[in-house]
């Protein structure tokens, strides 16, 4: 272990100690949830030691927070895809319905296809959902967004090639 990464492996566990159970009372009143906002509370914990270097840090709990809302926010969000999953899943007849196990790879695949969406410049996501989800012709794309067509066209690259990547790292 290098001295950098046992610095901040000293630097977390001092946050750790001092913070974590702040932290975890944070989350759980806004989750609402002992077991959930304990998972959340570890899982910034873990942020933190794979992070490559941490910040000097003045207000610990400012940016114990702001990890914590971002797992927060992928969290709700894991909830809403998962939640719109099974609702589609409930209007499939139940012999196409497909098993727990596929039901599982598809909304990790779903999951990580959100998250490479989420990380495209929001012109380039809005145009490929547009197209995807609206059925939208790029040149309609183009007016909406004040770009040009062939400027879709290199978002929908983007965006696909994310999609492409996304799904291949979750199968």
């Amino acid at each position: 272990m290098s001295s950098s990464d046992a610095s901040l492996h000293r630097q977390a566990e001092t946050l750790y100690a001092e913070h974590h159970s702040w932290l975890a009372g944070w989350l759980r009143r806004r989750m609402g949830g002992e077991e959930a906002a304990a998972d959340l509370a570890q899982d910034t914990f873990v942020r933190i030691l794979t992070a490559r270097e941490t910040p000097a840090l003045l207000e610990p709990k400012a940016f114990l927070a702001t990890i914590a809302r971002r797992l927060l926010a992928n969290h709700y969000r894991r909830e809403a895809i998962e939640r719109a999953y099974l609702d589609t899943l409930a209007s499939l007849p139940e012999t196409l319905a497909p098993s727990p196990e596929e039901r599982r790879q598809v909304l990790e695949t779903l999951c990580a296809i959100d998250r490479a969406l989420d990380a495209l410049p929001a012109k380039a996501r809005e145009a490929f959902l547009l197209a995807q989800l609206e059925g939208m012709k790029y040149e309609d794309i183009a007016l909406r967004l004040g770009v040009t067509t062939r400027t879709v066209g290199n978002y929908m690259v983007r965006a696909v090639q994310a999609c492409f990547f996304a799904q291949e790292h979750s199968a």
